[in-house]
């Protein structure tokens, strides 16, 4: 996979919109993940205990959970399936892997590398088709053990009610509504820069973006306009051009879904900043400028997942207010604090109702080798990532022997 990163980036970029450093990057990212799930493979332990019954040994050992199903979203081709495909084989399990049907081609082509990595035949397999017919046979066979999927919230209650019947394991990354706070005492140059790339890079297409700038009073007219004139300055072209900062929308619905946001936002009076409109460039694409609002907590751009590049900002009374703002949500998979001071970051990365938080960082961006998951609706099962993915992959048996 990193030989051929230039390629598959290239790939990338051109199937599911990243600008191209963003394209590679992922790539890279998915060979680091299968050469760390490599190494995880021979760091499998269990526990050999003493029994209370004399002359007894007891073993504590971790089992491959059998068949696993894997259905993948459009947004991260190539670093999502690897972080779940990766700790699915090293763990000694067989593989299904449905992608989105968006990102056909990255699929394939991840696919066939693994295809010539010596796995048995039937260890791993590729099936392509709609979520409705091949991703629904996945959930109901029960010749999968578990499945592992990442994608809307809809459809992954969907999911676990339909394997709650047949008890299969189920671990569910699902959306995200995730607040960056902005204090008075935060350098407003990194709060800026943490907000502009949290929120617009990726074209706002993660589920770690940030989306909902919750900004102390003191500074809440600064930031806002800061962030106005940077994200005016942002590049929206062609995936594949050097000086190209934000690439396209993934599809025509998924632009018409953020331009319907954009349109929601305005109907229930929030005050429009910046963007949100489609764009024509020199290349067929489905181009929208990054959209800013000032929003009130109970309007729709301020608690639904838009999944795409539009942002709104919150002004908060101090921190205690901003603090309860960020955890006035359904969702729990980031948030991320802005500040000079240890103690208001402390205190945050303790009451944030959040699987992940972030200090002086943007929400979007993490380590391949530690856990990724949140709380509330936002995911459901184990963690994913790091050594904490043998909880999902693997399963626990106890032997006793009498010696």
């Amino acid at each position: 996979i990193i030989a051929r990163k230039d390629e598959l980036g290239e790939l990338l970029a051109r199937e599911e919109g990243k600008t191209l450093p963003e394209a590679v990057g992922e790539t890279v990212r998915a060979g680091n993940i299968f050469k760390f799930f490599a190494g995880e493979s021979l760091r499998i332990g269990g526990e050999r205990m003493a029994s209370v019954r004399p002359g007894v040994d007891v073993e504590v050992s971790r089992e491959p959970v059998g068949v696993v199903g894997i259905i993948a979203p459009w947004n991260f081709p190539f670093a999502i399936p690897a972080w779940k495909i990766a700790p699915a084989l090293a763990y000694g399990n067989s593989v299904v892997f449905k992608p989105a049907e968006l990102v056909t081609a990255c699929a394939w082509a991840l696919a066939e590398i693994i295809s010539r990595a010596g796995l048995p035949a039937g260890v791993f397999n590729l099936v392509m088709g709609s979520g409705r017919q091949v991703g629904q046979a996945l959930v109901d066979s029960a010749q999968v053990d578990a499945i592992s999927f990442t994608g809307s919230v809809t459809t992954g209650e969907q999911i676990l009610k339909a394997t709650a019947a047949r008890r299969a394991k189920v671990q569910l990354e699902m959306g995200g509504k995730n607040p960056l706070i902005v204090l008075n005492d935060a350098d407003m140059e990194q709060a800026v820069e943490c907000a502009v790339q949290g929120a617009y890079f990726s074209t706002g297409q993660r589920c770690t973006a940030s989306s909902r700038f919750i900004v102390e009073a003191g500074v809440h007219d600064a930031f806002v306009s800061r962030v106005r004139d940077r994200v005016k300055a942002l590049r929206v072209g062609h995936a594949l051009l050097r000086d190209t900062e934000i690439g396209p929308v993934v599809s025509s619905d998924q632009l018409a879904q953020n331009l319907s946001y954009v349109e929601i936002g305005r109907g229930e009076g929030a005050e429009h900043i910046w963007g949100g409109e489609a764009l024509t460039r020199d290349t067929r694409g489905h181009y929208m400028s990054p959209a800013l609002f000032l929003a009130k907590p109970q309007h729709r751009i301020a608690r639904e997942e838009i999944f795409g590049p539009v942002a709104c900002v919150l002004r908060a009374d101090d921190y205690e207010h901003a603090l309860s703002l960020a955890n006035d949500t359904p969702f729990g998979l980031c948030a991320g604090l802005c500040t000079t001071s240890l103690k208001r970051a402390t205190h945050f990365k303790r009451h944030i109702q959040a699987g992940m938080a972030m200090v002086n960082l943007p929400t979007a961006g993490v380590d391949y080798h530690v856990p990724f998951g949140g709380r509330k609706s936002s995911s459901h099962g184990s963690r994913e990532q790091g050594r904490y993915a043998a909880e999902f992959y693997t399963t626990v048996k106890t032997a006793y022997t009498l010696a």
